[in-house]
């Protein structure tokens, strides 16, 4: 399957492309997006995370975007979702499981937001039910966003020893069945 382009207000949302590769590993090289999403990452590890999102696609019909700025062409962030088969309890296996990050010279203006509502429209309409996220409990930021979206906690884990909440979302369709 290929990955589809969404368009909001502010952003196109589109599918990773090889010329990504500068802008990711910039935003994944930044200590402030390492410390809640695994650490910084390398150039290697970037390139191997925007292959894996083009099996996603191919594997499960839902994967991660490149979120980029509609004027400037910046890249904001990569956004999605993925069955990572975490192991964690509450197993979330099977469920699609929301994404973000965001460049730090964009936090605090709403794109996470407007990306991830972007996303879960497309979400919603090809595939209504759960879906599911991990939030650090000191994450805030992507709480409240979480929060915006619909989802409510609904368990504290641990993930390679340290604390996650997990939280769930039920499609508007989901809801009303």
């Amino acid at each position: 399957m290929s990955t589809p382009t969404l368009v909001s207000d502010r952003l196109i949302i589109r599918g990773v492309e090889a010329t990504d590769l500068d802008g990711l590993a910039t935003i994944r090289a930044d200590e402030g997006v390492g410390r809640f999403t695994g650490g910084v990452r390398s150039r290697q590890d970037v390139w191997m995370t925007m292959l894996r999102a083009h099996g996603l696609w191919q594997m499960l019909g839902y994967g991660y975007w490149i979120a980029e700025h509609r004027k400037t062409g910046a890249i904001i962030g990569e956004v999605g979702f993925a069955d990572f088969q975490r192991g964690i309890e509450p197993d979330i296996s099977g469920t699609p499981e929301a994404g973000w990050i965001i460049a730090p010279d964009a936090w605090g203006q709403g794109y996470a937001s407007e990306a991830m509502q972007a996303v879960h429209d497309w979400l919603d309409e090809v595939r209504p039910g759960r879906s599911t996220c991990i939030i650090n409990p000191d994450n805030t930021a992507s709480i409240r966003v979480a929060e915006k979206l619909g989802y409510r906690d609904f368990a504290l884990t641990d993930m390679a020893e340290d604390p996650i909440l997990v939280f769930e979302r039920f499609s508007p369709a989901a809801r009303k069945g």
